[in-house]
């Protein structure tokens, strides 16, 4: 029979207990674990595994079961066997030498004894332990080498996880994991998040409260800019030279596109006036300093609770090392490695991938090329009329399902070039994923916006000249309202679908699956009857629970949506893609803040809500800052800076109507006129496509045999009319768009590096009470360096 196991983590309250055993030196002068008030007994469980009953004993998994089984007694592991309904659960419980060995060892090391001298209440004692048998379970081998994690992929074991301490869970739901808390905003228990779910999950929260309470800044600023485009609703003239204009643009595609007048798109000119206007620019300059103040003023505010935690010098490789010698006092140490051909082989991979991502960004274009021409071809007038609409909105919609696609092969790939690579220590592997990941998921997610913000319509020809894909189909043209228009219509839609349906599902999945199972913990309470009420109850800090107590509690948790190390990283990696979003490409989207604030308000109770309820307890983990994401954030604050630059002077008409304004338009001809500045721009942007040349006819000849009689047609750019040559105008532009990205990169990377100074990443306190705690410290080992020094004095 083919069995299967699982394994869940059972953490139990601990108890007073007034005194520890004493471990001598082989001398027997000096402890090696100093006399002190230990506060905690051992607990009944810390972890149960769950399995198939299996009657054939020669049954190889079963076999590889038992050999597992001894290997932790051997250890001095006690486990209990409990067979209920055709399973067979072992409770395992640690002994409490462990947990000890590992106080005294994180006390005398060099980067973590600061952390060892933190209050040791209760909660912070039920992580520290749950945290090391973890670890001492995942390194256990028995005799053909195999370890936790290859039964796991043998079927042998199912899953690892912790079970919920339900006084806490109580507690943190009523704080903080419910919908009610959505009212307290920015206020979250942090401390208490710690104490339940360890430093990693706090810093997560700590991380993301602050990034909700930093957009609200951003979201004030870019509703202004909103508004300020809206003010100029039905004043500006180029809205109004494009309403009120006469003039035969040229059809947008080669099969059953007729002429259409500019002024069919005055709704489209209005849309665009709202984000493409001169606050646009100040904004972008404002997003790009924002995201420096806040990594900055992060890293102030992650100083303060560390150093309250104290954590603050923490080294996870050293704790990795300590947990070593805890579960095997003649382990070896892992020595680093670096191989330069893995290293190329890699790089070589991770470039191959991200070609096949660029491939699938021009899959898309193809695809939006095809839509748009089937919906000029169709009998419906309204799917004509709108056909580039239609293409970009179903272009975004199939962009965003390539991206659920993707995220997942993204993650299989990224494992597979960690398992390659062969890191040294979980940390380092972890680190490593989370690189590749953000890597691959990033070009997924940007590569169509980036070729929607600088490539669409600038590539695609004129008239006489089109660009054609197989020489046959027109690449797509900008949308008549100008090219960030189909920018703001790519990010509104990828960013309310990704950010809508994925917090729908994270939420209702879990949810669902629950209320299916519960009623296996209902038929366990019916069974326990009265020994559930009475004799399982904790009196005087002692309690023993009947056998189907226990299973109920184990099942109540079994059925919980499963977690793993990577579960806080879906999160993470989901919020600073959202980060992304809000600062790269803020300049074409300015309420691209206010759709993230609104989200992360229910994104911090929804995920409250389902690491609490519908999932497995994490195991908890201890850091002092939230690692490599860090220097991510400050790649994409850079990326920030070079994106909004290139779309303010790219992709934009900022820089045209300066150029229009200040030399080729009505002020800048004449002194004095009634004109405003930029009467005429609209007919200045746009060449003139005659029906007598050659090659323009050749373009138009559907057109012509469907009996339209015209001579001529308009398009955007600024070309000649006689031979379509670039005019000197287009030089000119060009040369002052590139000038601005240079003048705005530089003036904007100049303010961060000032901001960046001026802002400390810690706080005076926090460096103050470091110091004080340092010769506090200091002074204590000198005093018990001269009181043994005096006492063997005195023994001499």
């Amino acid at each position: 029979m083919h069995i299967k196991c699982s394994l869940l983590i059972l953490c139990h309250s601990c108890v007073l207990q007034e005194d520890v055993a004493l471990h001598e030196l082989d001398d027997g002068n000096e402890p090696l674990l100093p006399s002190q008030r230990n506060l905690y007994l051992p607990r009944l469980y810390d972890y149960v595994l769950v399995a198939d009953k299996v009657e054939d004993m020669e049954d190889r998994i079963f076999k590889k079961q038992d050999a597992f089984i001894c290997e932790l007694k051997q250890k001095n592991i006690k486990v209990t066997r409990i067979e209920h309904a055709g399973k067979v659960f072992f409770g395992v419980c640690a002994p409490e030498e462990i947990f000890a060995k590992y106080k005294y060892l994180l006390k005398v090391s060099d980067a973590c004894n600061w952390s060892g001298e933190q209050k040791c209440d209760l909660s912070v004692s039920l992580c520290t332990r749950i945290r090391i048998v973890h670890f001492v379970l995942n390194n256990t081998f028995i005799g053909s080498g195999e370890g936790l994690r290859d039964l796991l992929c043998q079927g042998a074991f199912e899953s690892i996880f912790c079970l919920h301490e339900k006084k806490e869970q109580k507690k943190l739901k009523k704080k903080w994991a419910s919908w009610l808390a959505v009212m307290k905003l920015f206020q979250q228990p942090v401390t208490d998040i710690k104490d339940y779910f360890g430093e990693k999950v706090a810093l997560y929260y700590l991380w993301l409260g602050w990034y909700t309470r930093m957009l609200v800044p951003a979201s004030v600023i870019g509703i202004v800019v909103f508004l300020y485009g809206l003010a100029f609703f039905n004043t500006s003239p180029l809205i109004h030279e494009v309403c009120d204009s006469n003039i035969i643009m040229c059809p947008r595609c080669d099969i059953r596109c007729s002429v259409w007048n500019l002024s069919d798109t005055c709704t489209y000119a209005k849309v665009s006036q709202l984000f493409d206007n001169e606050g646009t620019v100040a904004f972008a300059m404002f997003m790009a300093i924002w995201a420096t103040l806040f990594l900055e003023l992060w890293k102030r505010h992650r100083a303060l609770y560390v150093s309250k935690w104290k954590v603050f010098d923490w080294c996870e490789e050293e704790e990795e090392l300590i947990l070593e010698i805890v579960n095997n006092p003649k382990c070896k140490p892992k020595e680093f490695r670096h191989s330069y051909l893995r290293s190329i082989v890699v790089l070589l991979l991770v470039t191959l991938v991200l070609v096949v991502i660029i491939g699938l960004t021009h899959a898309l274009v193809i695809c939006r090329v095809l839509t748009a021409i089937l919906l000029s071809q169709s009998t419906w007038h309204f799917l004509r009329d709108h056909s580039s609409t239609i293409a970009m909105l179903s272009g975004a919609v199939l962009h965003y399902i390539t991206i659920q696609v993707m995220t997942r092969v993204n993650k299989i790939v990224a494992f597979k070039l960690c398992d390659f690579e062969k890191p040294r220590s979980f940390a380092a592997t972890e680190k490593s994923f989370t690189v590749k990941m953000f890597t691959f998921q990033f070009f997924t997610l940007f590569s169509s916006l980036f070729y929607v913000a600088f490539f669409l319509g600038r590539i695609n020809g004129y008239p006489g000249n089109y660009v054609r894909i197989a020489g046959k189909w027109r690449l797509e043209e900008c949308h008549p309202s100008g090219c960030l228009t189909d920018l703001f219509i790519q990010m509104a839609v990828i960013l309310l679908l990704k950010q809508t349906i994925n917090n729908i599902f994270e939420f209702t999945v879990p949810w669902l699956k629950l209320c299916f199972k519960r009623t296996k913990a209902k038929t366990m309470r019916r069974k326990c009857g009265n020994c559930y009420r009475k004799a399982c109850r904790e009196e005087e800090g002692n309690f023993d629970p009947c056998d189907l107590c226990k299973l109920r509690n184990w099942m109540e948790n079994y059925d919980l949506t499963d977690v793993n190390a990577f579960s806080l990283f879906n999160e993470f990696l989901e919020m600073v893609l959202q980060f992304s979003f809000t600062t790269i490409f803020v300049a074409a989207f300015p309420l691209a803040p206010l759709l993230a604030l609104i989200n992360n308000i229910f994104e911090i109770r929804l995920d409250a809500i389902k690491m609490v309820s519908l999932e497995r307890r994490l195991v908890p983990k201890k850091t002092n800052d939230i690692g490599v994401w860090t220097r991510i954030l400050e790649a994409v604050g850079v990326m920030a800076v070079i994106a909004n630059g290139l779309v303010i002077g790219i992709s934009s008409d900022f820089i045209p109507r300066l150029v229009y304004r200040y030399h080729y338009g009505p002020c800048a001809t004449s002194n004095s006129t009634s004109l405003d500045c930029m009467t005429g721009y609209i007919n200045n942007t746009l060449a003139t496509a005659f029906m007598s040349n050659v090659y323009v006819k050749k373009d138009f000849k559907d057109l012509i045999e469907n009996g339209y009689n015209i001579t001529q047609c308009s398009y955007k750019d600024y070309r000649s009319d006689e031979d379509q040559s670039l005019t000197s105008q287009f030089w000119l532009i060009l040369a002052l768009r590139f000038a601005f990205v240079i003048l705005f990169e530089h003036v904007v990377v100049m303010c961060k590096f000032i901001a960046a100074w001026f802002i400390p990443d810690s706080p005076i306190r926090v460096k103050n009470d470091r110091l004080d705690d340092k010769l506090r410290r200091l002074k204590k080992e000198l005093e018990e360096a001269t009181a043994i020094y005096n006492s063997r004095s005195t023994e001499v």
